[in-house]
């Protein structure tokens, strides 16, 4: 009997060390604003072949796709990638875009739905001012960028996902600021 149990802790204890390497190993391997970044700054796509600069765009774009909500934002309001994005051509921004938006969007449906109706509620009221500010400031000026089918592809895609993904309590909240982006839009 006592063989087995000494068997049962060796078995348990190997169990435990298999399983904290993977969790080391996931750790070192998931991911950061920080490593991408790094990954940015490594991995230049200036002067590299149409061969070298996808792979470069793909790993960077699974990268992003594999940060966490809260990261991500965190490495958008940073404007991070902004320096890569802007030394791609038009067809990689596009491709870069096609792999990145789609996650992108899903996560900030999600975060939407989880958000308190109280939260939800201060982010509109947040975003109609500042939508109305914005408004105000161009007159009748057209918003910069309205024309580039980059800024086309984020509407898009962002209104698909919003129609898609959020839940009925969470469209209902952010009506007005489909509203508001109307008057804006009709403005023009």
């Amino acid at each position: 009997m006592r063989h087995f149990w000494i068997k049962a802790v060796l078995l348990l204890a190997a169990v435990w060390l298999v399983a904290g390497g993977i969790m080391m190993w996931a750790r070192r391997v998931k991911p950061s604003p920080e490593s991408v970044s790094r990954y940015i700054e490594t991995n230049p796509v200036e002067g590299r072949s149409p061969t070298e600069r996808r792979e470069i765009i793909d790993n960077l774009a699974t990268q992003i796709n594999r940060l966490g909500y809260e990261e991500r934002r965190e490495t958008r309001m940073e404007r991070r990638p902004d320096k890569f994005f802007k030394n791609l051509t038009p067809e990689e921004q596009a491709h870069f875009l096609d792999r990145t938006l789609p996650e992108g969007f899903k996560q900030m449906m999600t975060a939407f739905n989880n958000m308190t109706p109280e939260k939800r509620r201060k982010l509109v009221q947040r975003t109609i001012e500042d939508l109305r500010r914005d408004r105000e400031q161009l007159g009748d000026e057209a918003p910069p960028g309205l024309d580039d089918p980059n800024v086309q592809k984020i509407v898009v895609e962002g209104l698909k996902s919003f129609y898609s993904e959020a839940s009925a309590e969470t469209k209902m909240d952010f009506a007005p600021i489909i509203e508001e982006l109307q008057k804006n839009m009709q403005s023009r």
